[in-house]
This record gives C-alpha cells, structure tokens and sequence, in this order.
C-alpha cells in the first residue's frame, strides 16, 4: 500500500470516527491523546483514562452509562494491554469497539494517539495536499 492510500484509510478511519462520536464515547489513555482528537474534529464524549484510577472502577463507570465505547488506547505495549483489561472488566456489561485503533495502527507510522495530528499534516505536506484540521 502506497502513502496516498494509507492517508486516505487513516481519513476515511478519523472522518467515521467524528461521526461515530456524537453517540459513542471515546476512551483514550490521557489529556494529550483527548486534544490531539479534538483536533481532528471529535466533539462528541471522550473519557480520558486517569492516572492511579484503577481500571475496575473506569469500567463500572462505563458500564454503568454507556452500552458501548470506542477504545482508544495507543498501539505500543502498554496500550495494547490497557486496551485487553478494558476489555475484559466490560465483557457482557458493554460493548469495546477496536476498529479505529487496529486501523490506525495499522497505516499510520506512530505508536499514539497524539501524534496522529502531526503525523497527518505532515503526510499531507509529503503529497502537497491541505490539511483539514488545525495543527
């Protein structure tokens, strides 16, 4: 896959994302990963996951006043593990979307969410295209 399609697959992934946000809460590992989305045009919920929180309490939080979320997490290590105990703690309680995520990780070449803005604008910049977002 060439860098026109991969941006293309990132857009087309972030541009449903917007859509998908108005009903479908967002969790993200921290604030910057939640600025870098509002960048991108998310407005809907975004549930940021706090430091010395644990997970067992997020989650009956989620579970408790949403029936399903769109999981975030960045596609290093930790995330990846992050993203697997959400999971398990909302197993039968609500639904985990992972879609984006594996699609992000998968065509974009950074590991987090917050550098998906920069990383966006600057593919742009590579194929002379205007970027859709503030940086």
């Amino acid at each position: 896959m060439n860098l026109e399609e991969s941006l293309e697959m990132i857009e087309r992934a972030i541009g449903d994302l917007r859509e998908i946000n108005r009903d479908i809460p967002v969790v993200v590992e921290g604030e910057k990963d939640k600025f870098a989305l509002r960048k991108l045009g998310l407005e809907g919920t975004i549930i940021v996951i706090q430091r010395g929180r644990r997970i067992s309490t997020l989650c009956d939080f989620i579970a408790e006043n949403y029936r399903e979320i769109i999981v975030l997490t960045d596609w290093d290590r930790k995330g990846w593990q992050l993203y697997r105990k959400i999971e398990k703690n909302l197993k039968g309680r609500t639904r985990c979307i992972n879609d984006y995520r594996l699609i992000l990780a998968k065509y974009s070449m950074v590991k987090d969410v917050e550098s998906i803005p920069s990383f966006l604008r600057s593919m742009k910049e590579k194929l002379g295209r205007k970027t859709s977002f503030s940086p």
